[in-house]
């Protein structure tokens, strides 16, 4: 791998700065953190603030290294504007995904850049589906593809059960923006990738199935 492309080294800087400014000034973190009852009320701002602040650094790190391992797919293959483009997408439909699925739960709150950085991630794997990626404690490498499948599966998983303190449900917007806007920017995959379209898609079908059965 080359060096880190300026526009990667830019977003890691901000969220690196956002969210120190957030490790050292509560009021601060508690007004740009996204959560649902003051973005109902007309804080909507939240909804891509939240994408900047992190916990602690091991949540910032864990995220900002998945972001450097994967944005220079997406730049070779997009270039730094439709990189932008593609993880603010991604961001956003993360941020609209847990507002539509909590929008009953006023004290819901969330923050992070995972749902921009697992936009990217799918992304990536859109563009090179043969990628192969390792696991920790996992010896052998394993398609991207099907970490990407099982990992939406798992994220459906997590909402329906809510295991930990975990945003699934960004994570999973995220990949969903990241797939629509790669589809969008280059068509072609339909047709050059269809079966992994289609493998991807399936998740994304079955969570709003769930959903509309009240499974979710």
């Amino acid at each position: 791998m080359g060096g880190i492309e300026l526009v990667t080294l830019i977003i890691i800087g901000l969220n690196a700065l956002v969210s120190f400014k957030g490790f050292s000034d509560r009021a601060f973190f508690e007004r740009y953190k996204f959560e649902v009852g003051t973005i109902k009320s007309g804080q909507k701002d939240r909804m891509l603030t939240s994408g900047f602040l992190h916990v602690d650094i091991s949540h910032l790190l864990f995220n900002m290294i998945t972001l450097y391992f994967f944005a220079d797919v997406v730049i070779s293959g997009f270039g730094p504007i439709k990189f932008l483009i593609i993880y603010f997408i991604s961001l956003v439909a993360g941020s609209l995904l847990a507002l539509f699925f909590h929008k009953d739960e006023p004290y819901y709150s969330a923050v992070g850049a995972s749902g921009a950085v697992t936009g990217i991630l799918y992304s990536a794997i859109l563009l090179q589906p043969g990628m192969d990626l390792f696991i920790y404690f996992i010896p052998i490498p394993i398609p991207a593809y099907v970490i990407g499948i099982g990992y939406l599966l798992y994220s459906i998983y997590g909402m329906k059960k809510r295991i930990g303190n975990i945003g699934h449900t960004a994570h999973f917007g995220g990949a969903i923006g990241g797939y629509a806007a790669t589809l969008l920017f280059d068509t072609d995959l339909i047709f050059t990738s269809t079966l992994m379209v289609i493998l991807l898609a399936i998740p994304i079908i079955l969570l709003f199935v769930m959903e509309k059965m009240g499974k979710i």
